[in-house]
């Protein structure tokens, strides 16, 4: 896959998966989506950002660019197969956008781990009150409750007005928390990354292309249980891959701070998308107290200190509704 460059034309609701996804949008208000192009006649993997804030969602006039809605993300394959990760506030629209669409919606819904910003949007899932969907739902292990049992208390009369027991579609858990998850192709990879509780961040391929999805993880700090070799592991786990989606909350002064919060810095971001050789890094998990104007700048800074630097890594920030068009 050749180099990627970050585009930014809004796209228009859903159709950015259908035709050469050249079309200028008529609206702004429009559903996300990101394309990943493999450079071939036809798209091989194609995925939306629909939710790329951190710890909570942000709505309001100062995060309409990079988007306000808490971690979401979407690839979709030649097929039709639909395969989503994390279940933040974006699982929300992309919820009501694929019930807008022709057939079932059905899904494979990996979760990261099950900290609220990234299971925020589950219970507002509409396909999950489709009788017709199938969706299979698969998080890391979690050694005090299976993945069934943490979305049931999620959605336990305190907390929630709905029960779980309204939830008519079928519905299949499992756990991913290394390794590899196979299926006609399609492989989605699991390691485990170091932030508080069990959480493990994932590797997809497929027809030649990779993506990285790393949305909480400390490279810095101290006192995780990740075995011995981490850093070597997960440079190799990340070698080469096209398009790294990886947490860059805080700039170095303001990690100074947060040591220990399971979150990294965006220099810290950079300096693994060139040591594992990716082809492009995007800044995800923004802080939910930063503004568009202020990440803008972040990114400027660090593509010229990577540029002085000799690097050859692209580096963004993810955005709901941009196109990534290799």
């Amino acid at each position: 896959m050749g180099g990627l460059s970050v585009n930014s034309r809004k796209v228009a609701n859903r159709q950015p998966f259908l035709g050469d996804g050249t079309a200028e949008s008529a609206v702004d208000q429009v559903s996300p989506a990101t394309m990943i192009d493999a450079g071939r006649e036809h798209r091989v993997i194609e995925a939306a950002c629909w939710g790329t804030r951190g710890s909570i969602a942000s709505p309001g006039p100062d995060t309409v660019r990079f988007g306000g809605n808490t971690p979401c993300l979407e690839i979709r394959v030649q097929d039709g197969r639909r395969f989503i990760f994390d279940a933040g506030t974006g699982i929300r629209p992309l919820g009501v956008s694929m019930m807008d669409e022709a057939g079932t919606p059905d899904a494979v819904v990996f979760i990261t781990h099950f900290h609220w910003d990234h299971i925020q949007g589950f219970p507002f899932f509409m396909p999950l009150y489709d009788s017709d969907a199938s969706l299979r739902i698969i998080g890391p292990d979690q050694a005090h409750a299976n993945i069934k049992e943490l979305f049931k208390t999620q959605m336990a009369s305190i907390n929630f007005p709905v029960p779980f027991t309204e939830l008519s579609a079928k519905k299949e858990f499992s756990n991913l928390s290394g390794g590899a998850w196979e299926e006609d192709g399609f492989c989605v990879r699991a390691m485990r990354m170091r932030h508080p509780s069990f959480t493990v961040g994932h590797r997809v391929e497929y027809g030649g292309v990779s993506l990285a999805y790393m949305p909480d993880n400390e490279l810095a700090g101290e006192g995780y249980n990740v075995g011995e070799g981490w850093r070597k592991r997960l440079v190799d786990f990340l070698g080469d891959v096209d398009v790294l989606i990886h947490d860059a909350m805080f700039t170095d002064e303001e990690y100074g701070s947060k040591v220990g919060w399971g979150h990294s810095t965006f220099r810290q971001t950079v300096e693994l998308a060139h040591e594992a050789g990716a082809k492009e890094v995007l800044f995800f998990h923004h802080d939910p107290c930063r503004s568009d104007q202020e990440l803008s700048e972040i990114v400027d800074s660090h593509r010229a200190q990577s540029a002085a630097r000799g690097y050859s890594v692209e580096i963004g920030a993810a955005a709901e509704r941009d196109d990534i068009i290799g």
